[in-house]
């Protein structure tokens, strides 16, 4: 399968990206080589692009799959852009990492793969699922008491769970309340000029 393997530091200087909207709480002290440096119209385009499919862990295919459907979607409600991001925001692992069981999307993802999670009471191991506004989304009874939850949980507790999200992190379990919002979206991405990028 294929996988983006540069270092995540030297992704995020490339990207001009703080480390933080990955769940990663370092800084990198090296200066990117093109910092500085002006970009062409296109370039800031195909940033933005490459800037979002790495916070989400999507890659180029995948990536293609969901700006069609956002424009599709877009002919009913919701302009392109703006659902682009809900649907990548909907994702199964990053509703994991958004609740906060897990550092980072990841290791969200690794927990899905491994058969951790339940939707509705049912198992999914799927990280691109997407969930729907009603879905319970919680960690398997048999593996709520592990170190490896008490570890995240930990680390995680102090991030604030977006309001389109319901947590209760007693219960490793979480409820989708509704589709999230622009502005309930934290991520450092100009929506705008992807579309632009798809639509040349």
């Amino acid at each position: 399968m294929a996988r983006d393997r540069v270092p995540v530091l030297k992704r995020c200087r490339s990207l001009d990206l703080d480390p933080i909207y990955l769940g990663i709480d370092k800084k990198s002290k090296k200066q990117s080589l093109r910092a500085g440096k002006k970009m062409s119209e296109y370039g800031l385009q195909l940033r933005e692009k490459q800037k979002a499919k790495f916070i989400y862990g999507v890659l180029e295919k995948q990536f293609r799959g969901y700006y069609a459907k956002a424009e599709k979607i877009a002919k009913k409600e919701g302009i392109p852009g703006e659902n682009l991001l809900m649907l990548l925001e909907m994702r199964l692992d990053n509703v994991m990492f958004r609740l906060g069981y897990g550092r980072t999307r990841k290791e969200s993802r690794q927990i899905v793969r491994h058969k951790h999670v339940l939707v509705n009471g049912k198992p999914v191991d799927i990280p691109s699922y997407a969930v729907k506004v009603g879905d319970v989304i919680e960690v398997k009874e048999k593996y709520k008491d592990m170190q490896r939850y008490k570890d995240i949980l930990e680390v995680t507790d102090s991030r604030i769970v977006p309001e389109w999200l319901q947590a209760d992190h007693e219960g490793l379990k979480g409820t989708v309340m509704s589709k999230p919002q622009r502005e309930q979206i934290d991520v450092p991405v100009e929506e705008t000029l992807i579309v632009e990028l798809y639509s040349k």
